[in-house]
């Protein structure tokens, strides 16, 4: 019996021992599959970060662009709108121009009036006296006697009415 007994302390410890190495090979193959799931999980959110970045690096390029855009359309805004300022002023100085030359024509048309009417005036004084100085001298009319004077026209004026400047203006927009 006491040859047995050591050999069973000793078979209980190579069992405790191969217990123990058991649970430990069980402990690291569950390290080892924790370490993966680990190492496929920090994979996964090293491939969502560099997608992150990339999408926010072109976020960025896109907001860089949209404010070169909104500069460019800013700088054409005003451009337009000095030219715009430019094309009503020009309009403003045409329509100035058109009204002068406009009373301008209306005051020669005035005086043509006045000096065909003079004129008038002056044929009817001239064939008056010409009418007094033949029957004056008992000559014989050279209108038989019945001579009709023309119906004085009356040229009809024509209003060339004032526009209105606020009237016909151009509108860019």
């Amino acid at each position: 019996m006491a040859l047995s007994a050591p050999r069973t302390r000793a078979t209980a410890a190579l069992r405790m021992k191969q217990v123990a190495l058991d649970n430990q090979g069980r402990t690291i193959r569950r390290l080892r599959a924790q370490l993966a799931t680990e190492r496929r999980g920090l994979a996964t959110t090293n491939k969502e970060l560099e997608d992150t970045q990339v999408a926010l690096e072109a976020s960025h390029k896109v907001i860089a662009g949209l404010t070169e855009i909104g500069l460019s359309m800013s700088k054409k805004i005003e451009r337009m709108k000095v030219k715009k300022q430019k094309v009503r002023a020009n309009h403003v100085e045409c329509h100035q121009k058109f009204q002068a030359r406009i009373h301008e024509a209306e005051d020669s048309m005035q005086a043509q009036h006045l000096l065909i009417e003079a004129l008038v005036d002056e044929k009817d004084s001239l064939l008056q006296t010409i009418h007094g100085l033949q029957e004056a001298n008992n000559a014989p009319a050279p209108f038989d006697g019945d001579w009709e004077e023309e119906p004085e026209e009356e040229p009809e004026e024509e209003e060339i009415e004032d526009i209105p400047l606020g009237e016909g203006e151009i509108d860019d927009e």
